[in-house]
């Protein structure tokens, strides 16, 4: 009781008006009206948020200090090969060795029709992406409408216009006085009565509500034998009406809660977009290396395979000589293999082409046509510089997540402070004051009014408390549980920002690494089937046995193949990766936060078909 007894002192020396001054007290109260929208512009807001915040930054304090940026880095492999061999081996083998921007031969397609080829950048992919995909269009809009909720919100601070007329006829037997026999007035109670009423009320941002009403009452009797003065009579009343919640519900606190809450919507919108954004360029840089590393596997198949028909066809020509069926079936079977290779990559490009432009969604590559893309761009094989901590603290800086969690927070402490207002006590002040005027027409009746003789005061308190007030005590224990979830739920949401900033750092040197080494492997591979053709044109005589070895080299030189540019492409996602988890994706690439106009999304809503067409 005894917080309930300060807070009421306290409030009450805020609030608690005197009749004299009644009228004062309601205008300053009008002037001092302002709907803030910051939802954390209080102190204690602001202290919060250091204080959620320093407690993330702890999580950094393992990491140790800012060093200077350090280039990923990767041992350069010890192969017996002077530079005009390597390069003839990258003639042979490996990307160098095949034109990428030469189009790829695909089989018709669904139409029976043959397969158009559209080549694409990743810049324009990204862009497309950004200004086309269709779940950022959505989540575009998603701003736009917390903001007519904030706007909403808002307008319950508004000055409502209210008038009403009624009229009432009076036609009833009543009682009457006998004095000596004699009835005292009429039996009979007939009455015409016009009631006029106008006036403004509008929600102070201190919780109460201030009314001013003008009204007008026309009487007139039609009782038998029963005389008024005036007849008819013309009653007008001004009264302003102050009602004060003194302790549960008083203050901006409580009052502006659902604009703050409406307002923190409207900015986790936008949060939320920026967020989906980072998504989708990460989406859509790994489904374009996605799409490279297809393409390189198909030819890589289409190579293969015309190598193993060129051994087939060897050994087809020697079925008479020294070739066995069997050996002979094993190259057929082994080509064959090859040619669905060849008929599964094809497939996956398409497949893959679709994918992206799903994402894209651009009118230029439509997802119901049939044409196929295929990239441009050549993943890199240049290393880049990061520093453990800087990344983390500009992750942490930057990632929308973080701002998401916090907001959380914020709401849920909004949410508390409401459960804490409801657990006080209900006393209401109200004040009344009223002009009154009476006179046979509206006009003098409106005169005597505005002279201001004739005034009502009226004031009251009402006090109301749960007995018990069980619900509302588990209802703050509520809030108190959802703000201490917001805040684990922050510490985790930090723990996953730090935990894919690192994953990603990773991928990246280790994928910076696995280059050099498939490369490697590619070379050695590539020698080992050079040196077999070399002999073949030389000294070693074509048994099948040596034909067999040579298609099994083949074979072991594609997947040497497809092991280094799955590196090299895996290198590039890894890069979007990491720029998608530290939070700067949109700035490398250019782009800004658009959230569509007022005039965007009128244009927008106007299209929209008419209900029920």
């Amino acid at each position: 009781m005894s917080l309930i007894r300060n807070t009421f002192q306290a409030r009450l020396r805020l609030s608690g008006p005197s009749f004299s001054c009644a009228t004062g007290l309601a205008a300053a109260l009008l002037l001092a009206q302002g709907c803030s929208t910051d939802s954390f512009n209080r102190p204690g807001a602001s202290s919060l948020r250091d204080a959620v915040i320093a407690q993330s930054q702890e999580q950094l304090t393992q990491a140790g200090e800012a060093q200077p940026p350090k280039p990923v880095s990767r041992k350069k492999s010890k192969l017996p090969f002077d530079q005009e061999r390597i390069d003839e081996l990258g003639k042979m083998a490996g990307p160098g060795s095949y034109d990428l921007s030469r189009a790829p031969t695909i089989g018709e397609n669904l139409q029976g029709d043959p397969t158009q080829i559209l080549p694409i950048s990743l810049g324009d992919a990204i862009r497309s992406a950004v200004e086309a995909n269709l779940n950022i269009q959505t989540a575009r809009i998603n701003p736009a409408i917390g903001r007519q909720q904030l706007l909403a919100a808002q307008a319950a601070f508004d000055w409502t216009l209210f008038a009403d007329a009624t009229y009432n006829r009076v036609n009833q037997p009543q009682p009457t006085t006998l004095l000596n026999g004699v009835a005292l007035g009429s039996s009979i109670n007939k009455s015409d009565t016009y009631a006029f009423d106008a006036g403004l009320r509008k929600q102070l941002t201190t919780g109460g509500l201030i009314e001013v009403e003008q009204s007008l009452t026309i009487t007139e009797n039609k009782t038998a034998g029963f005389a008024i003065s005036p007849d008819p009579s013309r009653f007008t009343a001004l009264n302003l009406t102050l009602s004060q919640p003194l302790l549960r519900g008083f203050g901006e606190d409580v009052s502006l809660a659902e604009i703050r809450l409406a307002d923190s919507r409207r900015r986790a919108d936008a949060k939320r977009l920026e967020r989906d954004l980072l998504n989708l360029i990460d989406e859509t840089a790994n489904a374009y290396w996605d799409l490279a590393l297809a393409h390189y596997t198909l030819m890589v198949d289409v190579r293969l395979l015309e190598r193993g028909i060129e051994t087939r066809d060897v050994l087809d020509g020697r079925r008479d000589f020294d070739v066995k069926p069997a050996e002979f079936s094993d190259a057929v079977a082994r080509v064959e293999a090859r040619t669905a290779s060849v008929m599964r990559a094809e497939n996956n490009l398409r497949l893959v082409s679709d994918r992206l432009k799903q994402i894209i969604n651009d009118d230029r590559y439509p997802v119901s046509g049939e044409a196929v893309l295929v990239t441009t761009d050549l993943p890199t094989d240049h290393n880049i510089e990061f520093d453990l901590v800087d990344s983390l603290n500009t992750a942490l800086g930057a990632r929308p997540e973080i701002e998401l969690a916090l907001s959380e927070i914020e709401d849920a402490a909004i949410r508390e402070e409401l459960s804490a207002d409801a657990l006080l006590p209900q006393l209401d002040f109200t004040f009344q004051v009223g002009l009154n005027g009476l006179d046979d027409t509206a006009s003098d009746a409106f005169s005597e009014q505005n002279d201001g003789n004739l005034v009502n005061y009226t004031a009251g308190l009402a006090f109301e408390r749960a007995i018990g007030n069980n619900e509302a005590e588990s209802l703050l224990r509520l809030r108190r549980l959802e703000r201490l979830q917001s805040v684990i739920n922050h510490r985790n949401t930090v723990q996953q920002v730090i935990v894919e900033v690192k994953s990603a750092l990773r991928n990246v040197e280790t994928n910076y690494r696995l280059i050099e080494q498939t490369r490697a492997s590619r070379l050695a591979a590539a020698e080992n089937l050079r040196t077999l053709e070399v002999e073949e044109e030389t000294t070693r005589a074509m048994t099948p046995s040596f034909l067999d070895l040579k298609l099994t080299r083949q074979e072991s030189l594609a997947r040497a193949e497809l092991d280094e540019a799955l590196a090299l492409t895996d290198y590039a996602s890894s890069i979007a990766d990491l720029h998608s988890a530290i939070g700067v994706a949109l700035d490398r690439h250019g782009i800004d936060l658009i959230i569509p106009s007022e005039e965007e999304l009128d244009d927008l809503l106007r299209a929209l078909p008419p209900i029920g067409d």
